[in-house]
């Protein structure tokens, strides 16, 4: 390889990693315009494993807007890319599959939680701890694109979840 396939390739490497965390951020922030700008215009994604739907990019947004709302507090982590580069219409480096594993911490909206503090443990102290945590894989397809690279396919595949159950009941004084 020479040094500027090199740098090239180094580049793409970036500008798809970057794609995936702005994707996460997008859904962490609820920013479902940009959610959508991630996408090609055939974009779609499937989140059929964790109980959504397999749809458009748009349709999805829409979904998600409306799911979202249960849980304010989100900070989904996405770690352990794995890049191949692949080729579309004969094009080296067109297309691009990443696996990347997920945990994705969530606090339910209810009562004390929607007023920004936390749920109250049995000794009558505050938690900011997650209500329910999911875990899996993310499959993204990025094409490249005059705008540069974008999402045309993403499926999660979620493998495990945890749904905390809190007590509400508070501390007399």
């Amino acid at each position: 390889m020479t040094q500027r396939v090199e740098l090239a390739t180094v580049m793409d490497r970036l500008a798809i990693d970057s794609l995936i965390t702005e994707y996460a951020v997008t859904v962490d922030d609820g920013d479902w315009d940009a959610y959508q700008r991630l996408f090609t215009p055939d974009g779609r994604a499937d989140y059929s494993s964790a109980g959504g739907i397999d749809a458009s990019a748009a349709e999805v947004a829409g979904w998600l807007a409306g799911t979202m709302e249960l849980f304010p507090m989100r900070q989904h982590l996405i770690v352990n890319r794995r890049l191949r580069f692949g080729t579309l219409d004969q094009d080296i480096d067109d297309i691009a599959q990443v696996q990347a594993d997920y945990v994705n911490p969530m606090r339910f909206a209810s009562g004390e939680e929607e007023r920004g503090g936390g749920s109250e443990g049995k000794d009558g102290t505050t938690s900011s701890a997650p209500d329910f945590i999911c875990g899996g894989r993310y499959a993204f397809t990025a094409l490249r694109t005059q705008q540069g690279w974008r999402l045309r396919q993403v499926t999660v595949q979620e493998k495990w979840r945890q749904v905390e159950q809190r007590s509400r009941t508070r501390a007399s004084g």
